[in-house]
This record gives C-alpha cells, sequence and structure tokens, in this order.
C-alpha cells in the first residue's frame, strides 16, 4: 500500500518556498454573476467549493432572470489560491450572493486586503445593493469587475461608473470569469489598488 507520505510533490499543491507573502482577497457579488467560476479559472488548487442544487424552496427567493442553465448555488463560500509572482501568493474566498447569506460577509472579510466586486451588465440593478452592503460592513479597498458574459449589454466605463455610484480613483476592469489569465490581470489590479490604498497617507483626526 502506497503511504501518503510517498505521494510525489507537485507545484499546484504546495506553496513555493520562495512565497514570502500571502494576500487575502474576498470575491463578492450579487447572485450568479460569476464568482464560482472566476475563482475556479484562476485557482492553481483544485478549488473547494460549497455548491448545492437549487430546489424548489428557492423559488421566488432566488431569480433566475438572465440566468439559463443555472442549477446550483453557493451556500458557504469557495475557495482558491493562485501565485501572482515567486513572493506573493493570493488567497480566494468567495461569498454567496443571495441576501440571506450577505451575514457570513464579515467572518469571510476578517484579514483580506481588498474586495473584488464581479458585475453582470444584463442584471446589473443587482449588483446596487452589493455595493451599498460592501460599503456599510467593511472599509477596504475594492476593485469592480464586468463579467463578459455572451450577449450581455455593452456599456462604456462612464456610463458603469455613474450607475454604480463608483469615485474616480476605483478600478473598473472588464474579464471574462472562464479565462485564467484574464481573471488573474483582474486580481493583480485589485491588489495594486490594495497596495496604494494602503500607503495613502491618512489625515490626521
Amino acid at each position: 500500500m502506497v503511504s501518503a507520505s510517498s505521494e510525489p510533490t507537485t507545484p499546484e499543491r504546495y506553496v513555493s518556498p520562495t512565497v514570502a507573502q500571502s494576500v487575502k482577497i474576498l470575491v463578492v457579488g450579487a447572485f450568479g454573476v460569476g464568482k464560482t467560476t472566476m475563482i475556479g479559472s484562476v485557482s492553481e488548487i483544485a478549488p473547494l467549493r460549497t455548491e448545492e442544487t437549487m430546489t424548489t424552496a428557492s423559488v421566488g427567493v432566488d431569480s433566475l432572470a438572465g440566468l439559463d442553465g443555472k442549477t446550483t448555488t453557493t451556500v458557504a463560500m469557495d475557495f482558491g489560491r493562485i501565485t501572482v509572482s515567486p513572493d506573493v501568493v493570493l488567497y480566494l474566498f468567495g461569498t454567496p450572493g443571495q441576501r440571506r447569506f450577505w451575514d457570513l460577509w464579515e467572518g469571510l472579510a476578517e484579514g483580506a486586503v481588498g474586495v473584488l466586486v464581479i458585475v453582470d451588465t444584463r442584471r446589473l440593478e443587482d449588483s446596487f445593493e452589493v455595493l451599498d452592503q460592501l460599503e456599510m460592513r467593511t472599509s477596504m479597498p475594492f476593485a469592480v469587475v464586468v463579467n463578459q458574459f455572451p450577449g450581455a449589454p455593452q456599456y462604456r466605463p462612464d456610463q458603469l461608473r455613474e450607475a454604480l455610484d463608483l469615485l474616480p480613483d476605483t478600478p473598473l476592469v472588464a474579464c471574462d470569469a472562464r479565462q485564467r489569465d484574464s481573471s488573474a490581470a483582474a486580481l493583480i489590479t485589485l491588489v495594486e489598488h490594495a497596495l496604494r490604498f494602503t500607503d495613502t497617507p491618512k489625515a490626521n483626526a
């Protein structure tokens, strides 16, 4: 019998010995915007998922408008990992999108340096409450990512900023959550923004 200790070591399973800094990122968004998909596409390890099949109990509670084919939903969190440089690794924690799970955000946000907010232009109004909750529950810097679904309406960045009431310095980028490179670029944008936010001198009280 092969013992666990004799199992071959692979770079995908273990953090590189060169890594000197780990960074926690929270990934939020409304129901069905692609949080689980993004973490799954970019994670270098098999992502941890807590998806359950949607049942009749969710009828009238979780709107499936514009979400043809969706049959599962995250009920606790998604978790993944990506090494973005020889010395920095990101740990990704995805939250459930439904309002009844929002109380989980505070626990998942503990220790995070920033928040990646995913939006879907087919259901842009669903993101308004998410951004409101984010501002109420945390002061962490965040970046907004527009997940580019096939056939989704296209808007200019200034139109999206106005609709979502974003500050001028809040990063706004487009992304295909199914593509690793696209998702990684969005995460790097957030990390760079979080570092600038951290380095900005705070005004004296």
